[in-house]
């Protein structure tokens, strides 16, 4: 019976964050160094013992600022364990329950778990099991906001593989869905690629891509996919590109993101719309007219002689005439400054174009 207060390798426990079918997660501090807080992950269930020693293997060496940390490892002890960072703050499941997140900040998101895989999927790892509990968002995007570095992780790398032992199967791996254990994997299912489900190809780091898009999906919409509805169909403030990125990792292997790099620059939005050339400016053809002209932007007829259009506003000239003592814009055939008296430099038809 773990309780709080107790001692588990160099640290000591303080209160239990979470628990499962197979293990505990406690918070708990260095036996010597007080201020030194860790996650712990005990085993429950000694058959957990072989998940954590997989898990402790798979993230040695990840030290990315998106994925959670593994400080120390000892799956022989008298209590098995494994100290990890500790992340205040919750997982993104209770962030999708309190409602729809802004496409912007499901973005920001999505962004920094991806960073965290394409991390991971470099060297080989393989995840196997993200969602919205796997993924942990610190306390403080509160005040930094989602796009902060760093303040979304992804942790619980107990079904990852590394391609050295990649294998599929993942649900004969976790436990049959006969067994006592089948309500918590029954919640991994929604994110499993098909690959995954059927245990006939090997799963690569495509199959995390497919579990990334259901999150984004949820994120967007507050549902998990079902049919061929579109996050834009349920949340009219999704764009069109996040449906397409949506489509592209929601999608059989073959036609899925080919990496997490290639699925968060889908996530960027589509290419920018070039600007239309400016519209040309005009110049009186004689500075000495009031023949009427149209403006070339609104169309409207304006004077030979005026620098802006008065019903649209458009500069009309190359070179804007200005009073030099009270900065005014006096008429182009004004010797005078109607505003301040100042005698002007007379304007030829060279100067305006």
């Amino acid at each position: 019976m773990i309780t709080p207060n107790q001692r588990v390798g160099e640290y000591v426990l303080q209160e239990r964050i979470s628990a499962g079918t197979f293990g505990e997660v406690w918070k708990a501090h260095h036996h010597v160094w007080n201020d030194q807080i860790v996650a712990m992950k005990i085993p429950t269930d000694p058959q957990y013992i072989r998940n954590l020693q997989r898990e402790g293997v798979t993230i040695h060496g990840l030290v990315h600022p998106n994925i959670v940390r593994a400080l120390a490892f000892d799956p022989f002890a008298e209590v098995a364990y494994l100290a990890m960072e500790y992340i205040p703050g919750t997982s993104l499941r209770p962030i999708i329950q309190r409602g729809k997140v802004s496409p912007d900040d499901a973005v920001a998101i999505m962004r920094q778990v991806l960073a965290g895989l394409s991390f991971a999927h470099e060297r080989g790892v393989v995840h196997r099991d993200i969602k919205p509990e796997n993924i942990l968002v610190h306390e403080s995007v509160a005040q930094d906001g989602f796009a902060a570095p760093g303040l979304v992780k992804v942790t619980d790398f107990g079904l990852g593989q590394t391609s050295q032992t990649m294998a599929a199967g993942s649900i004969a791996y976790s436990a049959s869905l006969q067994t006592p254990q089948a309500q918590e994997i029954a919640g991994t299912l929604d994110y499993m690629a098909p690959e995954q489900r059927s245990g006939k190809e090997t799963v690569d780091a495509r199959t995390d891509l497919y579990a990334c898009g259901v999150v984004l999906y949820e994120l967007l919409t507050g549902e998990r996919p079902a049919g061929t509805e579109l996050p834009s169909e349920l949340n009219h403030a999704v764009p069109r590109y996040l449906d397409e990125a949506f489509k592209r990792s929601y999608s059989r292997l073959d036609k899925r993101f080919a990496s997490a790099a290639e699925f968060a620059k889908a996530l960027g939005g589509p290419p920018a719309i070039p600007q239309a050339p400016a519209t040309p400016r005009i110049a009186p053809l004689n500075l000495t007219m009031s023949q009427k002209r149209p403006c070339p932007q609104c169309h409207q007829p304006v004077e030979g002689t005026d620098q802006f259009c008065m019903h649209c506003g458009v500069q009309l000239v190359e070179n804007v005439r200005r009073c030099p003592q009270c900065g005014a814009y006096p008429d182009l055939s004004d010797q005078y400054c109607i505003f301040c008296g100042q005698t002007l430099s007379r304007v030829t038809a060279s100067a305006a174009r």
